[in-house]
C-alpha cells in the first residue's frame, strides 16, 4: 500500500506541474495577461473556501503575508475583491470577491475547462473518467474531514 500511495503523491503532483505548464503555455487568454496564475488561485481560492482573512489566505496558497497582500491589493484596485476589518480582531481583514471577481474567475475557468476538454478528447473514456472524480470525490471528502 505504501508503495502505491507514494506513486500516487508523485503522479498527482506531476499531473499538477505539468498540468499548470500546458494550461499557460498553450492557452492565449486574454484575461490572463491582465492578472497572473497566483492572482487568479487568489480569486478560485475565495471562491471555494468563501470570505476568509489575508491570513488564511497566505496559509492555503504556502506563501508570506506579503506575497498575498501586493496580490490583494491589485486585485482590490481592479474591483475584483474588497476588504474589510475582521469584527473579531480590527489587525485583520477579511478578504471576500465581488461580483467582477466572480466573472472573471468565471471566464479563467470555461476558458481552462475547454482546453481541457480538448486534451482529453478521445484519450479518455466517460468510465476512466468516472473513476477519476469517484476518487476525487472521496480525497476531497477525507481532506475536507481533516480540516473539521
Amino acid at each position: 500500500m505504501r508503495e502505491k500511495l507514494l506513486e500516487a503523491v508523485d503522479l498527482f503532483e506531476e499531473v499538477m506541474i505539468f498540468g499548470t505548464e500546458h494550461v499557460i503555455k498553450n492557452m492565449d487568454i486574454p484575461i490572463w495577461k491582465e492578472y497572473s496564475p497566483e492572482q487568479i488561485q487568489v480569486l478560485k481560492i475565495l471562491s471555494t473556501y468563501g470570505a476568509l482573512s489575508s491570513g488564511k489566505l497566505a496559509t492555503i496558497q504556502g506563501v508570506h503575508k506579503s506575497a498575498v497582500s501586493n496580490r490583494l491589493k491589485k486585485l482590490e484596485e481592479k474591483g475584483l475583491v474588497t476588504s474589510e476589518r475582521d469584527e473579531n480582531d480590527q489587525r485583520a481583514k477579511i478578504i471576500r470577491l465581488t461580483s467582477e471577481g466572480i466573472e472573471v474567475l468565471q471566464i479563467s475557468n470555461n476558458a481552462v475547462y475547454e482546453n481541457i476538454e480538448k486534451l482529453f478528447k478521445d484519450r479518455i473514456d466517460e468510465k476512466e473518467l468516472e473513476t477519476f472524480v469517484k476518487t476525487f470525490r472521496k480525497l476531497k471528502e477525507i481532506l475536507q474531514m481533516k480540516e473539521m
